[in-house]
């Protein structure tokens, strides 16, 4: 089983603790760098010396322009996935391979399926949506800009969504499953705090603080396919398209992603309801989960996601390779 695949390289609980020290400094301080300099640079030392450094997303998008601060963005991300792989070969001596996925290698037809059937369907949501209430969008192409978005995005987006999803459905899933070995539990904190996460998105002041459930419940979703299946493949194709083709299709003033895209929402929503939050966690989601079990043959719910972790004996790492 996937957090089972731990065992096969260095576990010990400090190894944890260090590698996540070590995370946060390369994504969160050394992966920051580039993005506070370019805005530094910007501004320059009258701006400086007047405090009009920017203080939230919009206006760092403001100071920056929309592609040059979504790719300074995303770098930071792409940073920091270089952080969990260094950890993974250095500090545990695991291959990416065993800290994506429990199969004997990497299945991408797993990442594809899932990516091209969310993105036909959030891209559905969006057409649908326009065509109801277009009042509510503006039409935002301009073939420069969106190029240079869209070179931007596929080249960075699965980076930054990858870097979320072997941070914390892979390395923290796998830490926390080995120290509490507990299946629950890291299902639990790693969708939990990666909601939280999201606190600082612009989307929260926008919306109210029910727009977790949403950022939550996105979490559960992710962790639920990551333990069924086995593997990062499905969280991984489905993260990438979401973000790829949200910052392709639609933008706001008030959200965190600030992109040259083709629509933009001018709506001004007062508060999160049904369709923004309880629609995708309790209606669309389940749907997905259902379509990948049947297509996946996935058993065992209930020892799968709240059963114990149990370390192999050693003649077993033999049989699961």
């Amino acid at each position: 089983m996937y957090i089972e695949q731990a065992f096969k390289s260095l576990h010990e609980w400090w190894r944890y603790l260090l590698g996540f020290i070590i995370i946060f400094i390369v994504w969160q301080l050394i992966g920051s760098i580039p993005l506070i300099a370019g805005i530094l640079y910007t501004i320059g030392l009258e701006g400086i010396q007047n405090g009009d450094f920017p203080t939230d997303i919009p206006e760092m998008a403001d100071v920056l322009g929309n592609n040059l601060f979504l790719f300074l963005m995303l770098l930071s991300f792409a940073i920091g996935l270089v952080g969990v792989f260094f950890n993974s070969k250095v500090i545990h001596q695991q291959s990416i391979s065993e800290l994506t996925t429990a199969r004997k290698k990497i299945d991408w037809s797993r990442f594809w399926f899932v990516f091209i059937l969310w993105g036909t369907v959030s891209s559905a949501f969006v057409f649908v949506d326009y065509f109801m209430e277009p009042e509510g969008y503006v039409w935002n192409f301009k073939l420069v800009p969106f190029l240079t978005l869209a070179v931007i995005a596929i080249l960075l987006v699965p980076l930054q969504t990858s870097m979320e999803e072997y941070f914390f459905r892979g390395y923290l899933m796998q830490a926390l499953g080995v120290i509490t070995k507990t299946r629950w539990f890291p299902l639990f904190l790693t969708s939990i705090v990666f909601g939280l996460m999201h606190l600082a998105n612009p989307e929260v002041e926008q919306l109210g603080y029910v727009i977790m459930v949403y950022y939550i419940g996105t979490g559960f979703f992710l962790g639920i396919m990551t333990l069924m299946d086995d593997g990062l493949e499905l969280a991984l194709g489905f993260h990438a398209a979401n973000n790829l083709f949200t910052a392709l299709l639609v933008t706001a003033d008030w959200t965190a992603f600030q992109t040259d895209s083709l629509f933009k929402d001018i709506s001004e929503p007062t508060s999160a309801g049904f369709i923004d939050v309880f629609m995708p966690v309790f209606v669309v989601f389940p749907i997905i989960i259902f379509i990948l079990a049947k297509k996946y043959k996935w058993t065992n719910w209930s020892e799968k996601l709240l059963g114990k972790v149990v370390e192999p004996v050693k003649e077993d790492y033999k049989i699961i390779e």
